[in-house]
């Protein structure tokens, strides 16, 4: 580790402000994948990380951030599509033999689980996603990427190929740094109960989407 704000790390980057603490082997449906844990030195958020291959700064690579979905990811509501997206992702970097996944500890856009449902409880009245949040005095959308983009730097990476819908993240990994050769869409058939959330998302949040 190289210090943290305003110190450089060798190749004249900003210093990081992770750490990788734990790796693992992990054998899932879709293949053998390796997982990474590091934590953030600036505040209590934590990341995980599935990696498959051999990372090169050279290789354009297959990247996902995706932002913790409890409902999604494990109970499978299909409120949203954050878990086959997410699902979908680990298959495309399985047929690649290549990619990065980071799992960030942002839920509900980053008010937290509890929040998260407090907001569905005014979206079972009517309000859209965004209507919630703000209703509940959070920002529309208070994720941040920058530590992301440091564990996509600390893991080798400079040319990535982003698996996301959300110009947002788009642009942060860029304005860190990385050179977004290539973006993905990552888009499957919507369900009755999500299509609401996502005609939101993309007409009010910009999200780069074709299926509503």
């Amino acid at each position: 580790m190289d210090g943290i704000t305003g110190e450089k790390t060798n190749d004249g980057a900003p210093a990081l402000t992770v750490e990788r603490v734990a790796e693992a082997n992990l054998p899932t449906e879709f293949g053998l994948f390796r997982i990474l844990g590091y934590r953030s030195l600036t505040s209590e958020e934590e990341f995980v990380v599935l990696l498959k291959g051999v990372l090169t700064p050279q290789m354009p690579t297959l990247v996902r951030i995706h932002s913790q979905c409890l409902t999604g990811d494990v109970f499978h509501s299909i409120k949203c599509d954050c878990g086959p997206q997410l699902q979908r992702a680990m298959e495309k970097i399985a047929a690649a033999g290549l990619g990065v996944i980071i799992y960030q500890q942002q839920e509900g856009r980053g008010i937290g689980i509890l929040n998260k449902i407090r907001a569905y409880a005014l979206q079972d009245q009517g309000a859209d996603t965004i209507e919630a949040n703000l209703r509940l005095g959070f920002d529309v959308d208070a994720r941040d990427y920058k530590q992301c983009a440091e564990i996509l730097r600390e893991l080798g990476l400079r040319k990535i190929r982003l698996m996301s819908n959300n110009p947002h993240k788009l642009a942060a990994l860029c304005e860190a740094g990385l050179e977004v050769v290539e973006r993905i869409p990552i888009e499957l058939s919507p369900r009755a109960p999500s299509i609401g959330y996502l005609r939101t998302k993309k007409e009010k949040m910009g999200h780069l989407l074709s299926v509503v």
